[in-house]
């Protein structure tokens, strides 16, 4: 049977983010959160291969209890369980603790039903890192696959997946081995509105919770101190000087600002 483990993160709503001064994390109590766009193409993609090849969909994701709805989204969009990882250990993980905890994850659930697909969005749009997915991969041994675009087919008898990779300017067809480990990117597929019968169940349903102990995990690895990642300084950029719109007609306009350019030795004269 195809299982797939979706990871989905709930990011900020707003570019008006805190920061904690003294642990240089983001602040985000009392800030409007969503799930992380890139992870919502990442559930649409698992529910349609579950309506192609049949299987099962789990969500996945950590952070603190009222991540808990990013869950319910994606049950709502066709997963069939949630599990939220939450624990005050689990605070200020960086991205390498983060594949960290997730992994062990990915491997608890491994051992109750066998993963044969993990599915994340290409990054979070809250840290722009794109490093847990690859992190998660390599802890677990999965077949690594990036920027997908689209997926082609999977074949569980002969135990492999088909993709097609976005790069600059074209795109790439990749064969790899299962289980595997893919990042997505918007152009995957659409989202869809979920039914009123979908948010209903999804309201009603039990999410399952993990904390520290629930896992096998290293308390070394896990949280601040087990994040190497340091952060040494925040600040907001400058705010620019606005621009100038230059009048005329294309070839008027041109040449004035070719002569800006020359003035302000941009361009040289010649």
């Amino acid at each position: 049977m195809l299982h797939m483990v979706v990871c989905v993160k709930q990011v900020p709503d707003t570019t008006e983010v805190r920061i904690d001064p003294r642990t240089n994390t983001l602040v985000r109590a009392g800030v409007p959160a969503v799930i992380n766009p890139y992870d919502a193409h990442a559930v649409e993609a698992a529910v349609q291969l579950k309506e192609k090849y049949g299987g099962r969909v789990t969500a996945l994701s950590m952070g603190p209890p009222q991540a808990e709805e990013v869950l319910r989204r994606a049950l709502a969009m066709g997963a069939d369980e949630g599990i939220l990882l939450t624990d005050r250990a689990f605070a200020g993980s960086d991205t390498l603790a983060t594949s960290y905890i997730l992994a062990q994850a990915i491997k608890r659930i491994d051992k109750m039903l066998p993963v044969n697909l993990v599915l994340c969005g290409k990054q979070a749009i809250d840290g722009d890192t794109a490093q847990v997915g690859p992190g998660i991969a390599t802890r677990l041994g999965f077949t690594q696959l990036t920027y997908c675009m689209a997926i082609d087919a999977i074949d569980l008898e002969q135990g492999y997946i088909q993709v097609q990779r976005k790069l600059e300017g074209k795109r790439e067809i990749v064969r790899g081995r299962l289980p595997a480990l893919l990042t997505v990117v918007k152009e995957i597929n659409e989202l869809h509105y979920a039914s009123l019968p979908a948010l209903v169940r999804a309201a009603r349903a039990d999410i399952i919770t993990w904390g520290k102990d629930d896992l096998e995990l290293d308390p070394a690895q896990i949280g601040l101190k087990g994040s190497p990642t340091s952060v040494w300084r925040i600040f907001a950029p400058p705010a620019r000087p606005g621009g100038e719109i230059i009048p005329g007609k294309p070839q008027e306009a041109a040449a004035a600002l070719v002569e800006k350019l020359v003035k302000t030795k941009v361009v040289a004269d010649r």
